[in-house]
């Protein structure tokens, strides 16, 4: 059986779901593949940062994304009465983050500080799981007209063309192109032979969802011992420990309620008892990231392209950040308005992020070591962190509001996420690009402004409105990530056209 696709995705984790939103968006033509035949139930990621909520509020989904936000919050205030605990009262910020387990107080974060201001309302739904996300995200690709493959297993493909072979011989798939989001140990990556540098692990984690005994005298939330770091919650049975004697010798074995037992022990010093495992899986701070994220016609995302330790929370943000930043520009491709060129800029984005995170959690480990000097550099950082400045310094770059490209121009925006600006119309900047298009905004009601991108009328719409309240830009150019891409405080258009022709095409 043989078929031709525009693009074909292997993953149907968050990352690959979502860049088979933006392509099928784009009027692209995909077909997702993924190995497991159901939704991966294993806990990992509980919370997302502000980029990523804002890429799906673009998408319509704020309210599904604020549905499962809500369901967290009300499983963690069950869990921390149940603990003794009050949950903060309705309607009073909970700040998420810690940094190598050092838990941040919201108390200290000001959050009145220009960088969080102006990120709309999606930065209020976070508390949302991987799970969570790909359930959303699911349905999204669905309703766009996503293939979605469960069950099958990519053995092999030729890059001519890409030809993709599936687990029975005679099936295969031709495509233009061919993206890994298979996770960290991608076949797409290994059969593509991506070189794969980085450091290797010194550390064995294990993060579970069980039904326990004895737990009673664990305190929630994230702690250091003299064997190690754990965190217990936000969940009733969820529990995650750090032991730093060394990698797991077996990574893949079955995880058993006596090992789980065992290192819940050693690092609480709590005797428990396990008597149902409901997820659990091993993790180490393996950090390994390839130098580019392209070969020819196979594209690596999310962890097949970059590979680190859970800590800070950082992994499903950047992949969900490299899918949007790919997602319009391999669609531009194959509908033929923009050259293979525009691909390169993906790496050139989003490689720095990615060894950004990298080198964000090689730190973290090193504040969790337990010799003596380790521990000593532990206490002076926990003494930085409960100040305001380090605090809000620090939840800065773990919500994402300081995430911008640097794409020349010299506008402070230019490079950065769009700020959510409600306008006068009654929408917001978010609500416009459920077209999968570029946006300009005229603030000003300037034909000067709206004249360039009238040679793009399909690949960039123009907005005419004032922002509700008084604000500085008077003109932006946003790309379909919602990344500005130029912008204006006068009547001034210098570099307008030709930033909507490096984005979008010489145009008509």
């Amino acid at each position: 059986m043989n078929e031709t696709r525009d693009v074909v995705v292997v993953g149907a984790g968050p990352v690959g779901l979502m860049l088979a939103c933006e392509l099928r968006l784009a009027g692209v033509d995909v077909l997702v593949l993924e190995r497991l035949a159901e939704m991966d139930l294993t806990v990992k990621a509980g919370a997302v940062n502000v980029p990523t909520a804002q890429a799906l509020s673009r998408h319509g989904l704020l309210p599904e994304l604020q549905e499962q936000h809500d369901a967290s919050m009300a499983r963690m205030a069950t869990f921390l009465r149940g603990m003794g605990a009050e949950p903060r009262p309705a309607g009073e910020r909970l700040v998420p983050g810690h940094f190598a387990g050092i838990q941040l107080d919201g108390a200290a974060i000001d959050l009145d500080d220009p960088a969080f201001q102006d990120a709309g309302p999606a930065a209020a739904a976070w508390f949302v799981s991987q799970q969570g996300i790909e359930i959303v995200l699911a349905r999204r690709a669905l309703e766009l007209g996503v293939e979605i493959r469960r069950g099958v297993e990519v053995t092999g493909f030729d890059d001519d063309g890409v030809g993709v072979t599936l687990d029975c011989a005679d099936r295969t798939v031709r495509a233009g192109w061919l993206v890994g989001c298979d996770g960290g140990r991608s076949i797409v990556r290994k059969i593509a032979g991506f070189d794969f540098p980085g450091l290797d692990p010194e550390i064995t984690g294990r993060q579970a969802l069980v039904e326990m005994t004895g737990a009673e005298a664990v305190a929630p939330g994230w702690h250091a011992t003299p064997t190690g770091i754990y965190v217990y919650g936000p969940m009733p049975g969820r529990f995650l420990t750090v032991e730093l004697d060394g990698p797991p010798a077996d990574r893949t074995a079955p995880i058993t309620a006596q090992e789980l037992e065992q290192s819940f022990r050693t690092v609480t010093g709590v005797e428990v008892r396990i008597s149902n495992v409901l997820s659990a899986t091993r993790f180490t701070d393996n950090t390994r990231q390839v130098p580019d994220y392209r070969k020819g016609r196979v594209l690596l995302a999310g962890d097949a392209a970059h590979v680190h330790s859970p800590f800070g929370g950082q992994g499903l943000n950047l992949g969900i950040g490299d899918a949007v930043n790919l997602g319009w520009k391999l669609a531009a491709v194959v509908r033929g308005w923009a050259p293979t060129d525009l691909l390169d800029t993906y790496t050139a984005e989003r490689h720095p992020v990615g060894a950004w995170v990298l080198d964000w959690t090689r730190a973290q480990v090193a504040l969790m070591r337990t010799d003596p000097r380790s521990r000593a550099l532990r206490a002076i950082t926990t003494e930085l962190l409960s100040t305001r400045d380090a605090a809000t310094a620090i939840f800065k770059k773990i919500s994402g509001v300081l995430h911008r490209y640097d794409l020349g121009g010299t506008h402070p925006l230019t490079g950065a996420i769009t700020p959510d600006l409600e306008l006068a119309n009654g929408t917001r900047i978010g609500d416009h690009f459920r077209t999968g298009q570029a946006v300009l905004f005229d603030f000003t009601d300037s034909p000067a402004v709206r004249a360039p991108a009238a040679a793009h009328p399909d690949r960039v719409q123009v907005i005419t409105t004032k922002p509700a309240q008084p604000h500085t830009v008077s003109a932006i150019l946003v790309r379909p990530d919602g990344i500005v891409a130029w912008a204006t405080d006068t009547s001034d258009t210098t570099g307008l056209p030709e930033a909507l022709t490096r984005w979008f095409g010489p145009g008509n």
